[in-house]
């Protein structure tokens, strides 16, 4: 009964942040699509296009945006409450004392959170779900206090800990794209829970991205009394896609001049005061600065990223045992349940780990890439196009290259693409825009990555065509990075 309470405690917590999430990351898409009409009205090109601001209004990309925040933040929040409630009652026995610790140390955070500004989402968050949450324990979970600790309560901490000891062990700056290329897109399954993602991934990304982050800002002026110094700023701030715009009262910037300073203002407020002659000799720096200083949702983002990298993990493992549990309840009794599901999810921890390490090892393995690309393992062939991308190695001097552009495997097509990035023959500059019509949305983004790297401005207008017709945010954002990179910038057909 006791860990059915803590089943329905943790969906609780899920629930209210799933709630929360969908109604955060819709006002974010309504932020969004407005700051996107001004831009069109402007004349400049917007990204995500048409197509995608059709449906900021709709609840499908708001619901499922909000599920990316859900299993991370929301999960962590949950776990964190959840654990302070236990320790609160298992160690300390409901001290008041400790009670009134916590709720110093919940207020320092949310505080922190809201430093630079509040965040309503943010709010929510740390408000609503580790209230409701410790509530809820409080008042359904028994109070155990004068109850010893017996050894069988340690029984699912115990491989939980191994578990997070090898989970680590794996941490590497590719760890997440190991995991997507071998255990995501190597099944049907894995293949649509990958596109789901990349999908809607930038939805709830856009609700806390800094504007630095953000690939088109908007702009405005005030107060700048030569004309000739507004035309230069509009046209070094265009470079930086700081988009100048006819109304000023939803920009991420206003340049307001005050004698030799430029003030730069975010929600009415000024962030930074710059002197003009540093603005053109280091517009660059000077935009991030202005960028970190009003960014409001860098806490929250590490949070975030905190909570996928331990606290999903955990909410898999809890899900799991609990089911392990269950099941092998039904023949045994006592403490054999427990031992029976925490062997098993150890067991499965283990094989994941295992496999998973020589993954990350292939490419050491993939000493000779040339005799790998005809390796009949297609892990091998991958290996293999890793190292010559990340070598700059010819990859179409071995004739097998053009067998891989049909390979049914999306990874070696992915990084296939990739490696064309470096090549220099007439021949695979017509594979990437041939690898542009690809099905899957990771190798058409590659190849947009792979066309900016040569540096040949004949795909700008490739790129642009397919912008305007593609229904792919992820696939966009691709495209408008490299014709940034083959040297095109935002131009505006509109006078003011």
């Amino acid at each position: 009964m006791c860990r059915a309470r803590y089943a329905l405690i943790m969906l609780i917590g899920l629930s209210a942040a799933q709630i929360l999430s969908t109604i955060g990351v819709y006002g974010s898409n309504a932020t969004l699509y407005d700051k996107l009409v001004l831009i069109k009205s402007a004349g400049y090109l917007t990204v995500p296009n048409q197509k995608i601001m059709d449906t900021l209004h709709d609840f499908g990309p708001a619901f499922f945006g909000g599920l990316f925040f859900t299993l991370t933040a929301g999960a962590g929040l949950t776990i964190l409450t959840l654990a302070a409630e236990w320790i609160w009652d298992r160690l300390f026995h409901r001290n008041k004392i400790i009670l009134g610790l916590y709720f110093v140390f919940w207020l320092c955070g949310l505080m922190a959170m809201n430093c630079r500004g509040c965040c309503p989402m943010t709010i929510s968050y740390f408000i609503i779900i580790p209230a409701g949450i410790f509530w809820a324990a409080t008042k359904w979970l028994p109070y155990r206090i004068g109850e010893k600790s017996q050894l069988k309560q340690m029984i699912p901490f115990v491989p939980a800990a191994l578990l997070a000891f090898f989970w680590i062990s794996q941490w590497s700056s590719d760890m997440f794209i190991n995991f997507r290329d071998h255990f995501l897109l190597s099944n049907s399954f894995g293949t649509k829970i990958s596109d789901n993602y990349y999908r809607y991934t930038l939805y709830p990304a856009e609700a806390l991205k800094s504007l630095d982050q953000k690939i088109l800002k908007t702009c405005a002026f005030q107060n700048i009394v030569q004309k000739s110094l507004e035309e230069d700023l509009k046209e070094e701030l265009t470079r930086q896609d700081y988009l100048p715009v006819w109304e000023d009262r939803k920009v991420d910037l206003k340049i307001t001049g005050k004698g030799d300073l430029l003030l730069f203002q975010n929600d009415e407020k000024t962030v930074l005061q710059v002197p003009l002659k540093d603005f053109f000799s280091d517009s660059g720096s000077r935009l991030k600065e202005f960028s970190r200083k009003s960014d409001r949702h860098a806490y929250f983002r590490q949070f975030t990223f905190f909570s996928l990298l331990i606290a999903l993990p955990i909410m898999s493992y809890m899900i799991l045992y609990g089911l392990f549990r269950f099941l092998s309840s039904v023949f045994a009794t006592g403490t054999a349940p427990s031992v029976i599901a925490s062997v098993l999810c150890l067991l499965i921890g283990i094989a994941v780990t295992v496999l998973f390490h020589p993954n990350q090892s292939e490419e050491i393995r993939a000493s000779d890439p040339i005799r790998s690309l005809t390796s009949g393992r297609w892990r091998d062939r991958v290996a293999a196009l890793k190292i010559a991308a990340r070598e700059e190695i010819e990859v179409a001097d071995f004739s097998a290259y053009r067998d891989l552009l049909k390979s049914p495997h999306v990874p070696e097509r992915y990084w296939l693409a990739r490696s064309l990035g470096h090549s220099r023959k007439p021949e695979t500059f017509k594979n990437l825009l041939e690898m542009l019509d690809d099905s899957h949305p990771n190798v058409v983004c590659m190849a947009f990555y792979a066309l900016g790297r040569r540096g040949d401005r004949r795909a700008v207008t490739e790129i642009m065509n397919r912008m305007e017709t593609s229904d792919h945010w992820y696939e966009q954002w691709y495209a408008y990075k490299a014709m940034r990179t083959l040297g095109w910038k935002q131009k505006s057909n509109q006078k003011p």
